[in-house]
């Protein structure tokens, strides 16, 4: 009989594809969306799901454990809403805040509680806990005060649980992504307690190095990744693969190809130079940002839309009065309408990956942004089996989005899972 593991916020099941790569079966899932359940149930028919608000399903989920099983569970993956945690969801919040608009503390971050509740009601070998690295510096309203998160979780768990956070770069293991997570680990084993002791760390050694060495090999690059894949273009007829219907892009209006057209590989549009043949000035100031008195990064709004030197326009990012046809360059990072390079990992994919103006996410030669397959491939769920089709049609472009954006990279998840079973037959 394979082990067994309970999901907790699973989304669209993502994560879940990692323990079911070393024959963990997930026989329970909790998530709050029905799009994410409907594609996890599609992937996973035999878990029995609990849709809803998990504050509402604990206990129905540790009562139909109980009726149902009658050993622990191996495993608990749980991967709680990062929007509450994320520095942009802090950042936000803060201003909010500030404003009047909102309560000091999310209550989304307090979605720990029920989940410790059914660790502590259950007792499963392992968790595998995984969130932003600002988790760790995240405090939630309890016990008629505050506490952090990660201290919340030793008081409750610690005299049962050795508790071993870490924050790594998914790139660190293999993933062409560069993506910080904050993974803690836990176990009431004797032998992970034991490798724990030894070791201080539940966590297995880096897999590749921005300088490889004897043990890593060099991160994967966006060019190992998807520089193989067919060429695609932003415009109607040439933005779909015939043979991959996944590997797709939104079309661009012609504004937004000007732009990205004359965009240099690793740069932004914001920092184009003039391209007026009879000038060709490249000294016009570039783009940037800064943080205001309260400590919120705003974009620069005095860089330059028209030459330094000549007048003429920049292909720079910019919006039009529909009155008045004055252009002012847009609002946006240095990191908007930017290209990727070819010779280093992606930066982080969000639920936005495929929008010019999101962060680094313009092909790094194409006039155009990452597909949807070229996503898959960036965050390893290519690497294993899963569909987006549901009684024969394909879902929605933007859930198959939301779903690599919002997951942890199978790939972490699954090497994991094998350092964790290593250590339960004792063989590390």
């Amino acid at each position: 009989m394979n082990n067994i593991a309970i999901s907790l916020f699973s989304s669209s099941g993502i994560g879940d594809l990692g323990l079911k790569a070393n024959n963990i079966d997930t026989v329970i899932n909790c998530e709050l969306l029905t799009d994410r359940m409907s594609l996890f149930h599609n992937n996973f028919p035999n878990c029995k799901n609990f849709l809803g608000d998990i504050w509402k399903l604990e206990d129905s989920i540790i009562d139909y454990y109980r009726d149902n099983y009658h050993t622990k569970p191996f495993l608990i993956l749980a991967t709680p809403p990062c929007q509450g945690m994320s520095s942009n969801g802090m950042g936000k919040m803060l201003n909010d805040y500030r404003k009047g608009k909102r309560n000091l503390f999310d209550e989304r971050n307090r979605l720990i509680i029920p989940t410790v509740k059914i660790i502590k009601a259950l007792k499963p070998k392992w968790v595998i806990l995984e969130n932003v690295p600002n988790m760790g510096n995240t405090f939630i309203e309890y016990d008629n005060g505050i506490i952090n998160i990660i201290d919340y979780i030793k008081k409750e768990l610690d005299d049962e649980y050795v508790i071993n956070p870490n924050v790594i770069d998914v790139a660190d293991y293999g993933v062409p992504q560069h993506r910080k997570r904050l993974i803690t680990v836990m176990t009431r084993t004797k032998e992970g307690k034991k490798y724990f002791l030894q070791n201080k760390t539940l966590f297995p050694k880096a897999t590749h190095a921005k300088q490889a060495d004897i043990f890593t090999k060099p991160w994967i690059t966006v060019r190992q990744a998807i520089e193989h894949l067919p060429v695609l273009q932003a415009i109607k007829g040439k933005n779909i693969c015939k043979q991959n219907p996944l590997h797709k892009v939104p079309l661009l209006d012609e504004k937004k190809l000007f732009w990205i057209k004359n965009t240099p590989e690793g740069k932004s549009a914001f920092d184009n130079q003039c391209i007026n043949p009879l000038c060709g000035y490249k000294g016009n100031k570039i783009h940037g940002a800064k943080k205001d008195e309260n400590g919120i990064n705003k974009a620069y709004t005095q860089t330059p839309l028209y030459c330094e030197k000549c007048g003429a326009l920049l292909p720079r990012p910019y919006t039009e009065n529909s009155s008045t046809h004055e252009k002012t360059i847009m609002k946006g990072f240095v990191s908007a309408y930017k290209r990727m390079s070819w010779d280093e990992p992606a930066s982080t994919l969000t639920q936005n990956f495929q929008y010019a103006c999101s962060d680094n996410k313009v092909h790094p030669s194409q006039d155009r942004v990452l597909s949807l397959y070229e996503g898959l491939v960036i965050q390893t769920i290519s690497q294993y089996p899963y569909s987006f089709v549901i009684d024969g049609k394909q879902v929605s472009d933007s859930l198959i989005r939301d779903t690599i954006g919002e997951s942890v990279p199978p790939k972490v998840i699954d090497l994991l899972c094998q350092f964790i079973l290593n250590i339960s037959v004792s063989k590390i």
